[in-house]
């Protein structure tokens, strides 16, 4: 049997591809598994620094797969979600390289991702309510956040599909590739981060998804204690020096 994920390693750059070109990328529970390894092996491996995760074929992910579903199966994970990630996004930085249709499900493991890199031809859509279900993993909780909550609203309820202009319009997708580049430029973006010191990307990206959460007069209480552990930092010291040399710096992680 083909497997239902494929991965690879470059340069500290972890690509995870949903295989199942001829479901559109569906997710069934091996797959949600599958995508779980792959965040897991992200996660614990210090030589990884980010990660990309893609479609094979012509489609990022329609989704659930409705077969399986019917079929009585659990596709979701416990307390990892769809994919194995929208419950339990990485600490470490995950970019959607996105063709075709992210739908559904599909939109929302894109959005459980930090970044959305997508081609002039992808379509983004959470239609759930024409099934008679709900968008439950995360959409109508994170695509709020990422829009303005009316327009949100608006394709929550009609169930309409989204073109990739009108997502880049919205900040939904940070990146616009001609058709078939949606992975080149999301490894273009990614290699962009990898270049930065891990610790002070990683502690950017905690405030980033935290501070929204933390009661307002803790807030620069919560931020300075992240901050005093970067400062402490080999690389900050490193980045000082690199920046004084004239040269690229040699990052630790630590």
């Amino acid at each position: 049997m083909t497997a239902p994920v494929l991965s690879d390693v470059t340069d500290g750059l972890l690509i995870i591809t949903i295989n199942r070109p001829d479901r559109r990328n569906a997710i069934d529970r091996d797959t949600s598994q599958a995508i779980a390894d792959q965040i897991d092996r992200l996660e614990s491996d210090d030589s990884l620094r980010a990660a990309i995760l893609t479609g094979a074929g012509d489609h990022f992910c329609a989704g659930m797969d409705l077969k399986a579903f019917l079929n009585g199966e659990r596709v979701e994970l416990e307390g990892r979600g769809l994919a194995g990630l929208t419950e339990a996004p990485p600490q470490k930085t995950l970019i959607a390289a996105v063709e075709g249709y992210a739908l559904a499900g599909g939109f929302e493991i894109a959005l459980a991702c930090d970044l959305i890199v997508a081609s002039e031809t992808a379509r983004f859509g959470i239609p759930e309510v024409k099934r008679g279900l709900i968008a439950g993993s995360g959409g109508l909780i994170r695509l709020p956040e990422r829009m303005p909550r009316q327009v949100a609203l608006e394709f929550a309820l009609t169930g309409r599909m989204m073109e990739a202009e009108e997502a880049a319009r919205w900040g939904l997708v940070s990146r616009l590739t001609a058709s078939g580049s949606a992975l080149d430029g999301a490894r273009t973006l990614a290699q962009e981060i990898i270049a930065n010191a891990p610790l002070a990307v990683a502690a950017t990206k905690e405030i980033v998804n935290e501070a929204r959460h933390w009661p307002r007069g803790d807030i620069w209480t919560r931020q300075n204690a992240i901050l005093e552990r970067v400062i402490a930092s080999d690389d900050a010291k490193e980045g000082a020096r690199a920046f004084a040399e004239k040269r690229a710096p040699e990052w630790r992680g630590a």
